[in-house]
């Protein structure tokens, strides 16, 4: 009856691909078998799902996620390569901020002060701000900033309420792939609103703030560990003490924006240190 059909097994032999990442790929969508038998749960192929099974190999070898390789092979051809660019162009910065985040690691560890960033100074008034708040791995950072802006925003357009300066993130603690912060993602707003959900309001104090500007070429987990690093050793260095936690700026570009064009800001509050 299914004569064209092939087992896990030969599908393993033909393709090189373990058994076990041949269900994984089953599991995700990705390479789902074409015929599963209903009394043992034996897995069958279609003879074509080798050249599937193929391109998501070529594309796991390169490093792309499952989830990214499986909008890669439901695009035609040209969009499938658009995809595959845009993920390497990725992993190319990506690449680079380490680079330079092994260079800023390497002075710090050899006793010399890294001079990378621009640090200033200046000062933010009181503001009443929206915020939402969440424990994080690196992980899932880009989604709950993303989760978190929309629903803020969503929240300020359905009270007619208004942003009156740019979005940002309060990291209480580090974000990294073994600590997961929290982080509270701001609305500033003048106007009335009141909290909903896991939306509160609150009055954010003024301060004055050491800050860097960032460019599109900087995000990353690696550059920005390093931006957080060096505007804190700055403080010490100029004998102020940190005041309230490490803050992200996002200014309205930050998406769109070209590599050069200044998209955020590291900040951290600050307090001189008292007389000894």
């Amino acid at each position: 009856m299914h004569e064209d059909l092939i087992t896990i097994g030969e599908l393993a032999a033909l393709t090189r691909l373990s058994p076990k990442a041949l269900r994984l790929y089953g599991e995700r969508g990705l390479l789902p078998p074409a015929h599963v038998d209903p009394h043992t749960g034996f897995r069958r192929y279609g003879l074509a799902q080798v050249e599937r099974a193929r391109r998501i190999a070529l594309l796991r070898a390169v490093g792309m996620p499952l989830a990214r390789i499986a909008a890669a092979l439901d695009a035609d051809g040209d969009e499938s390569a658009r995809l595959l660019d845009a993920y390497w162009r990725e992993q190319e910065r990506t690449h680079t901020a380490r680079r330079e985040a092994a260079g800023y690691a390497r002075a710090v560890l050899t006793g010399r002060s890294p001079t990378v960033y621009e640090i200033a100074e200046r000062d933010v008034p009181e503001q009443k701000v929206l915020f939402t708040r969440r424990h994080v791995t690196i992980a899932d950072l880009p989604a709950f900033l993303g989760e978190a802006s929309e629903q803020l925003l969503a929240h300020l357009r359905s009270t007619d309420a208004c942003l009156s300066g740019p979005l940002f993130a309060i990291y209480h603690g580090v974000v990294s792939e073994d600590s997961d912060g929290p982080v509270e993602v701001c609305a500033p707003t003048a106007n009335t609103v009141e909290p909903a959900g896991p939306i509160g309001v609150r009055i954010e104090p003024a301060h004055r703030e050491a800050y860097t500007e960032l460019t599109r070429a900087h995000p990353g987990f690696a550059a920005m560990a390093t931006v957080h690093d060096a505007v804190v050793a700055w403080l010490g260095e100029h004998g102020y003490a940190r005041s309230a936690s490490n803050r992200e700026v996002y200014y309205p570009n930050h998406l769109t924006a070209a590599d050069g064009e200044h998209i955020a800001d590291v900040a951290v509050p600050f307090r001189p240190r008292p007389a000894a």
